[in-house]
């Protein structure tokens, strides 16, 4: 099912098992520098193509989102975690492995210093996406800042009709539950934000 809701275009989609040609006409839309909202198995993602700087920029803009703040960049593959040039210990390699896909995004240090934060989705719809974007996506969450994450299209609607290009309507957000945020690049080690897997990844860590 495909409508058009003003700029929106609203992509109704299996969750389990979306239609391949939508999820190509919205990751068509990511290519060209649009707004795409996607559920994840926590909350819905607002994407953006990073190799396009309007896009990011417009991103920005419409989640009234500083621009100091970093947003994490949404995988499909582990191979796009070593395209960015950080530092993978074994235990990025232990938690990618354990907690990926899944609610659990990982902060990791660039070769030259800065930080990326990287996050696998568990939810069949964000990884086709993803996958046949074949960009970088990153991808807050779809609310404006400060205010609670979208957890269904409507709400993702509710906020930015006529401001994004398209949303992939899959249903319900599964948990409601944000990721867990692991920095890496302290030392030691530090859960910044405590999300859905926080027991897990705690007890990992304290090994």
């Amino acid at each position: 099912m495909n409508a058009v809701t003003g700029r929106t275009r609203v992509l109704k989609v299996d969750p389990a098992n979306p239609d391949p040609d939508l999820i190509r006409e919205a990751a068509v839309l990511l290519r060209r520098g649009g707004l795409v909202a996607f559920p994840t198995e926590t909350v819905y993602g607002l994407g953006a193509n990073l190799l396009d700087p309007q896009a990011v920029q417009e991103l920005y803009q419409v989640k009234q989102r500083p621009f100091e703040k970093q947003a994490t960049l949404h995988i499909a593959d582990f191979k796009q975690v070593e395209a960015e040039q950080v530092e993978i210990t074994p235990l990025a390699w232990d938690l990618m492995r354990r907690f990926w896909p899944g609610p659990m995004t990982l902060v990791l240090p660039r070769l030259d210093g800065s930080t990326i934060g990287f996050r696998m989705p568990g939810h069949p719809v964000a990884l086709a996406l993803l996958k046949e974007a074949a960009v970088p996506v990153v991808a807050p969450s779809a609310n404006l800042t400060g205010q609670p994450p979208a957890l269904t299209a409507e709400q993702v609607l509710k906020v930015f009709e006529n401001q994004i290009d398209a949303v992939l309507d899959g249903g319900p957000a599964v948990s409601g539950i944000s990721s867990t945020v692991v920095d890496l690049s302290a030392q030691p080690p530090r859960i910044l934000r405590e999300g859905a897997l926080a027991g897990e990844i705690r007890t990992l860590l304290e090994r």
